[in-house]
C-alpha cells in the first residue's frame, strides 16, 4: 500500500536548497533568464508544504522557450509539456537530483503572475497562510501518495489556491503587495 500525502511544517532549508538547484541551474541559462524564481509553498515562510521546492525559470518572450527547453534536456531533464496549464512549460528532472519542479514560463504571462503573487501575497498574510495550511494538513491526511491520491490532493485544494489567486491579483491591482 502507498503511504500518505507528507506535508511538513516550514523549513527554513528549503531556501537554501533553492538557491542550491538556482546556483546549478543559472550557468546554463543565464543568456536566457530574466530571473529564476523560488515559487509554491516552500518559498513562503511559515506554509505547511510538501518538501519539494518549485522553481520558474522567467524568460523575456515565448520565442525563447525551445532554447531553454533544448538546454534543460541537455542537462537531463525531461520537457513533460505545458501539463494543462498554457504558457508554462514543466521539467522532470533526473533521478539523483535533489526532489524539484522546475518550469519555464514568460515574464509577465499568467502562469508567471500566478506563481509570484500568490507567492508574494501569501508572504504578507499570515492568516492566509494558516488557512492554506489547514487545509494542505487535512488533505494530506487523506489522500495516498500515488499518482492519483496526489492528483486528487491537488483537486481538492484547488479552490482555496483559485481564491487566493484571484485575492492576489485584486490586491496588486489596489496597490498592497
Amino acid at each position: 500500500m502507498t503511504g500518505m500525502i507528507v506535508v511538513g511544517d516550514y523549513d527554513p532549508s528549503w531556501d537554501e536548497r533553492f538557491q542550491d538547484l538556482r546556483q546549478r541551474l543559472a550557468p546554463h541559462v543565464a543568456d536566457l533568464a530574466i530571473s529564476i524564481e523560488h515559487v509554491g509553498s516552500t518559498a513562503v515562510p511559515g506554509c505547511v508544504a510538501k518538501p519539494i521546492i518549485d522553481l520558474d525559470i522567467v524568460v523575456a518572450e515565448e520565442a525563447a522557450m525551445p532554447e531553454l527547453i533544448s538546454r534543460l534536456t541537455g542537462r537531463g531533464y525531461r520537457h513533460e509539456g505545458d501539463l494543462g496549464i498554457v504558457g508554462r512549460e514543466a521539467f522532470r528532472a533526473a533521478s539523483a537530483a535533489p526532489e524539484h519542479h522546475l518550469y519555464g514560463v514568460v515574464a509577465g504571462s499568467k502562469p508567471h503572475l500566478d506563481h509570484i503573487l500568490l507567492r508574494d501575497y501569501l508572504r504578507q498574510r499570515p492568516d492566509e497562510v494558516r488557512r492554506y495550511s489547514a487545509l494542505k494538513r487535512t488533505l494530506a491526511e487523506r489522500f495516498h501518495a500515488d499518482s492519483e491520491g496526489r492528483r486528487d490532493y491537488s483537486t481538492a485544494k484547488s479552490a482555496l489556491v483559485e481564491e487566493l489567486v484571484a485575492k492576489s491579483y485584486a490586491a496588486r491591482a489596489a496597490g498592497e503587495p
